[in-house]
């Protein structure tokens, strides 16, 4: 099935290569034979699949989970199934190259309210009569 990242992106299963593994950690004999773990690769800078604003966004947003090759890699093994560690990691990429590709909100800036600031000002106030409640003076004695 193929990965649609975004509206009219589609990325079908001849761009993505899976490649399985021996898992790691606690399981026996099971682990020690089986190659469950999985690794999907999508070559993201030469995939004629992706649109070129597509793949300068997804370059942009995800430079540092992009290999030196271009490629980016998901990886899973939580199942002892291969299949199952197929479908998670499928599943993987497609939620990190769509959620890549949302634009950020840009940021409202806000002014500090008039209450706010006084609020700040007291407490500084009440600070400071605390901290100076605590120096000793000789005349006290």
């Amino acid at each position: 099935m193929p990965l649609e990242i975004a509206e009219g992106v589609e990325i079908p299963d001849e761009a993505l290569t899976f490649t399985a593994s021996r898992s790691g950690g606690p399981g026996g004999q099971h682990v020690n034979k089986t190659s469950s773990r999985v690794t999907l690769t999508f070559d993201v800078l030469h995939s004629p699949y992706l649109p070129d604003d597509v793949r300068a966004r997804l370059v942009e947003v995800l430079r540092k989970r992009i290999a030196a090759d271009g490629t980016i890699r998901v990886v899973s093994q939580a199942s002892r199934s291969q299949h199952t560690n197929r479908q998670t990691a499928h599943a993987r990429l497609e939620a990190l190259l769509r959620d890549a590709l949302i634009p950020e909100t840009p940021r409202v800036a806000t002014k500090v309210t008039r209450a706010a600031k006084r609020r700040r000002v007291e407490s500084k106030v009440r600070r400071a009569a605390i901290k100076r409640g605590r120096t000793y003076r000789e005349e006290d004695e």
